[in-house]
């Protein structure tokens, strides 16, 4: 497989620049995700790698060969796309087969490829039928086929999985997995759902407003965010933030939120009086006291129960914080919850004006 490398890329439409410069490199047999909100740039630049939009400025290398100027057919990429796109008058195996038959392949040649695609996207018994006949992630795998059966060096998935519903995203997802793992290929994948990035990745790319915020494997991204931004993106839920300014104590420092004083790790570099949004995860706030912890007292407005976890909304210093809790199949004793604790070396800490991470720990 082949390794993409993009340098300085920019898109322009007309006078407006959307793509504002972006380096990435992508290892062979590597699988990165584009991840962030609508209109970030993820998709566009999927599509410049594809060939299906110009690049504007900088330079896309495809297996160390600069391909800026080659016509898509000729990159050896597949894509996949948010809609299935197959003929509805053929059926599933004709669907995989039309890219191999453009090409004029043999019909032996054409008639093995189906037959392997078939058994690994487990297709075989639906070979015969038209995507009428299909289900939604059948459909899906149909035109992953169709991608796969070409065996090219890069393969492109353009949110392929946003008209499923959950139960079908969650089946694909781990197919996809397998998928990636047996075939060993070279993958982009773009969607604005982070759950897909973390589950799927092995590094994400997050981007914002055309520009590359931070690049790291799932668990650096979601345990040392450069900045506020990803800290809000990337986890389910997100992090909750408060602002606050930095004090000394007999401890070192602790941030001072209204009332509320949170601890920090002792090796953070702030200063006295210094400006800072505390970042601290659902999932880092507990019921019960710890070494180097700090109390938080907080107002319980709603516990929203998920079976084997709940989320505890409340207010906190006049901020809606979300709490995740484990339920332990009774949630009673979450119902006159007044106080939780956070753990001084999962606290985080951005400074208030750049909403850069202030711990000097970033994802690479």
């Amino acid at each position: 497989m082949s390794n993409v490398i993009l340098q300085n890329i920019v898109k322009r439409y007309d006078e407006i620049e959307v793509v504002h410069g972006i380096d990435l490199t992508i290892a062979p047999k590597e699988f990165v995700v584009l991840v962030g909100p609508s209109g970030c740039g993820k998709s566009t630049t999927l599509r410049m790698i594809a060939g299906l939009e110009e690049i504007s400025d900088g330079e896309l290398q495809i297996d160390d060969k600069v391909v800026n100027r080659v016509a898509p057919k000729d990159r050896d990429v597949a894509m996949v796309f948010q809609n299935y796109a197959l003929y509805p008058h053929l059926n599933v195996a004709e669907n995989i087969a039309f890219g191999l038959r453009i090409r004029k392949e043999s019909k032996e040649h054409i008639a093995k490829s189906v037959s392997e695609v078939g058994d690994i996207l487990g297709l075989t018994p639906y070979l015969e039928r038209r995507p009428a006949d299909l289900s939604g992630g059948q459909r899906q795998r149909v035109a992953m086929g169709r991608a796969i059966v070409r065996r090219p060096k890069v393969f492109l998935f353009d949110e392929p999985l946003s008209n499923l519903d959950a139960k079908l995203r969650t089946q694909m997802r781990a197919e996809i997995k397998r998928l990636h793992k047996r075939l060993g290929a070279t993958s982009v994948y773009v969607t604005h759902d982070q759950v897909e990035a973390m589950t799927l990745a092995d590094r994400i790319v997050v981007m914002n407003d055309g520009r590359i915020e931070q690049v790291g494997t799932p668990m650096d991204v979601f345990m040392n965010p450069v900045n506020t931004f990803v800290a809000g993106f990337i986890g389910s839920p997100p992090m909750n933030q408060f602002s606050g300014v930095v004090e000394a104590n007999s401890n070192g420092f602790h941030v001072k939120v209204g009332e509320i004083s949170i601890n920090v790790p002792e090796s953070t570099p702030v200063e006295q009086g210094q400006s800072v949004v505390v970042g601290i995860r659902p999932e880092h706030l507990s019921l019960e006291a710890s070494e180097q912890s700090s109390t938080i007292p907080l107002s319980l407005e709603l516990v929203e129960t998920l079976g084997s976890e709940a989320l505890l909304h409340a207010i906190v210093a006049g901020v809606e914080v979300i709490i995740k809790v484990e339920t332990h199949g009774n949630i009673d004793h979450l119902q006159n919850i007044q106080e939780v604790f956070a753990p001084a070396h999962l606290v985080k800490l951005f400074d208030a004006t750049s909403g850069l991470a202030i711990d000097g720990k970033t994802a690479t």
